[in-house]
Order: C-alpha cells, then structure tokens, then sequence
C-alpha cells in the first residue's frame, strides 16, 4: 500500500533511450496547424510518435494515389481542367475525413495534455535526469535552440538528433532523403544555381516537391520548440535536487537572532541553471568545504509563473516562431507552386517565399509582443541560482577559485568582522 502511494499518479517527463518526453503548455491552433500542413505531424509534436506515424503513412499513401498536390498545383496555376483531370476521385473521397479527424484529433489532444500538465506541474513528482543502457545513453542537458533550428535547415531530421528526440529524428531524415531523391530536388537546385532554369522545371516531380516545405519547416520548428522545452526540464529538475541536496535545515545564516556571526566568512556567488554549477559545488566538497556548509537558493523570476487560467487554448510562449514557421510553410509552398510558371524557377522562388514568410511572421509577432521579449531577454540575463558557501579563512581563495572555473556570474565575500558585504567583481 505505501509502495503504491508513493508512486505518483503523473509525470512531466521522462527520460529514456530514445529521446525525452514531456508534458508542457501548448498552442492547440499550432498543434492543429501543422496536422493540416501534413497530417501526423501535429501528433509527432505531442511525441504520440505511433498515431503520428500511422497518420503520416496515411497520408503518403492516399496522397500519391489522389494526386492530391499534382491537383493543388494546377488550381493554383489556374489550370482548373487539368487539375479535374489528375485528381482520382476515389481516393480524394477518403482523403478528407481522415484530414479532418487528424486536425480535430490533434487540438483535442492538446488540449487535453495541457490540461494534464497542470495536474502534473501540480503534483510535482521527480524525474530521472540520467539513463544508461547497453544501447544507448541519454540525459537531461542545456543544448542552444539555434543550434537546432540551424541544424534543422541544413538537413532536416539532423536538429532533432542533437537533441535525442531519435524517433522523430530518425523519421524526419528518412522522408527528407526520400522527397529529395523522388522530387529531383538537389538536381533541379544546381541547374537554377547556373541559371539553367527550364531545364530545373523539367526534371522536377510535382507530388514530392510540394511536400517539401511542410517537411523542412515542420522539423525546424520541431528541433527549436523541444529543445527550449528541454531546457526549461533542465532548470526544473536541477532546481528540485538543489533545494533536496543543499538546504540543510540547520545551516549556520550569516545573521542569527537579528546579530552577525562576526566568526564567520561567507562567499555569496550567482549562477545560471549548468552543469558547471554541479561542478563547482562537487569540487568544493572534494576540497573539504562539507555539504552542510553550502545554501543553494533558487530564484524565482518575475514573469515565468504558469497562467493556468486560461492554459486549454492559449499560447505556449512560443508563438514567436510558430508563426514564423507557418507563414515560411506558406509561401514557400507558394513560392515553388508559381516558381513553375516565374522566370526564377521553383527553387528560387520557393527560397525567396520561405525567407519572406518567415521574415513576416517575426516581425508581426515582434511588433505584437515586444514588451514580452524585452521582459523575456532581461530574465534570460538574470541570476538563477544563488550560492552561499560558509568558509574558514583559508578556505576563502579555493572557493573563489572553483566558483570562477565554473562560471560564475558574480562574486561576493561577506567578512562579518568587517561590516558590509565586500564585492569582489562579476563576470
């Protein structure tokens, strides 16, 4: 019976060998949005990696046989007779259905989870930072969102493995390869780079090349949006085995019954959520400093509190680039259909639509949430995490020296047999 109690009910996260999964706060209309871009996508985002799978094969499949994109492509164009003519009705009959209830499926689905992350956030259980198994190891880690998202627009699929999401990583750059080869993409890409732009049309394949831009920006966003949540994950959990580890209820405060410990030195240091924290306070107890001698305060920062009150259909925080990517989806999707008749070609004109959709969609999210960045970048630049470490004299230049080696933020000594606190500089 306690065994059972002790179990919790949910979980944010957990951790294994083939990526991280988690629970946090989403945009259902975004999540809806790239279900309708290509169905199962809006799943893979909810790391419902086996109906997200199921609905992209799904997709391909009734796809090719409609000739669905090859009817886009001509409606667009204007071409409405040839666009009557290649589609099979057949297959197009159980084309939407399935798109509805993919699109339906995936903001229901979002929904819900938000609401399960607030039970979870709630019921705050640990998680396991670290797995290692014959196969493969895997752990919770601060990794750079641009770092993915480039990775991501080099080879999409590639942002995702950075990151140990390895399913959707491993998906991602199977269909990349596949749409590359089957579109004749990277052909067509050296003949509109020597200005050989009929010959670029003529070889490209009109289903696999319309896929593209739904592809690459759906990984993009991907890498970029899960490594920021990765990271958020990070800081929670190496917050929680702070204040578990490095709280020790009778450690000695600098100032007790209102009077200071004028025995006692202390150095008081800042740090960002790292691993180079860990470090410092490891190698300072190898160094004899005790673990009881050592406070760790994590800070709470203005602005970061959860909004439950209106969390089923909100924003996540990161609309930034969810618009950005989805305008980018759209005209680069644009860009290659009209490519076809431009002088330019679709590979120019998918490029130039991609940059502009992207280009607008920052500068529009920009312009509607710039107090949010300002407040979001002067936070990002905070302390997080502050150290108190009790010293003996001549312990004082070995802490000094650890915490610096680790990056510190910023230093100070409190020497009570002097007064105030004596800064000695920041980073």
């Amino acid at each position: 019976m306690q065994q059972s109690q002790s179990i919790p009910r949910r979980k944010l996260a957990y951790v294994s060998q083939i990526g991280i999964t988690q629970l946090h706060l989403r945009n259902p209309w975004a999540i809806a949005w790239w279900s309708a871009a290509f169905p199962g996508a809006g799943h893979l985002l909810l790391s419902q990696y086996m109906r997200g799978l199921i609905l992209f094969g799904w997709e391909s499949i009734v796809n090719i046989n409609a000739h669905i994109n090859e009817a886009i492509f001509y409606s667009f164009i204007g071409n409405i007779n040839q666009a009557k003519m290649v589609i099979d009705k057949d297959w197009a009959l159980l084309y939407i259905p399935t798109l509805m209830f993919t699109i339906w499926d995936s903001y229901r689905t979002t929904v819900d989870l938000n609401q399960l992350y607030i039970l979870a956030a709630r019921e705050d259980a640990e998680i396991q930072p670290f797995t290692i198994t014959g196969f493969e190891i895997n752990y919770l880690d601060k990794r750079s969102p641009i770092d993915a998202l480039i990775w991501s627009l080099l080879s999409p699929g590639v942002g995702q493995l950075y990151i140990h999401r390895v399913i959707v990583g491993a998906f991602s750059l199977a269909m990349w390869i596949l749409s590359c080869y089957m579109s004749k993409v990277l052909p067509a890409l050296y003949y509109s780079l020597i200005g050989q732009f009929e010959q670029a049309k003529s070889i490209l394949e009109i289903h696999w090349i319309l896929n593209i831009p739904s592809m690459y920006m759906f990984a993009a966003y991907d890498a970029y949006v899960n490594t920021v949540e990765n990271n958020k994950l990070y800081d929670w959990e190496q917050s929680k085995f702070l204040k578990r580890k490095y709280q020790y209820k009778n450690f000695r405060m600098p100032v007790e019954d209102g009077k200071y410990r004028s025995e006692s030195m202390y150095i008081i240091a800042t740090f960002e959520y790292n691993n180079f924290l860990e470090h410092a306070v490891t190698e300072m107890q190898m160094q004899g400093v005790a673990k009881e001698r050592i406070l760790a305060a994590p800070l709470d920062k203005k602005g970061e509190e959860r909004r439950f009150f209106d969390t089923m259909h909100s924003s996540d925080g990161l609309s930034l680039i969810g618009l950005a990517a989805a305008l980018g989806t759209i005209f680069m999707l644009l860009g290659t259909i009209y490519g076809f008749v431009l002088a330019w070609g679709p590979i120019w004109w998918g490029l130039i639509g991609l940059a502009g959709g992207c280009a607008i969609g920052l500068i529009i999210k920009l312009i509607a949430t710039k107090n949010y960045a300002e407040n979001r970048s002067k936070a990002e630049k905070a302390a997080e995490v502050v150290l108190i470490i009790e010293c003996e004299k001549h312990e004082l230049e070995m802490v000094r020296s650890v915490l610096w080696d680790n990056h510190a933020l910023g230093i100070s000594k409190l020497d009570l047999g002097k007064g105030p606190l004596i800064l000695e500089g920041q980073e």
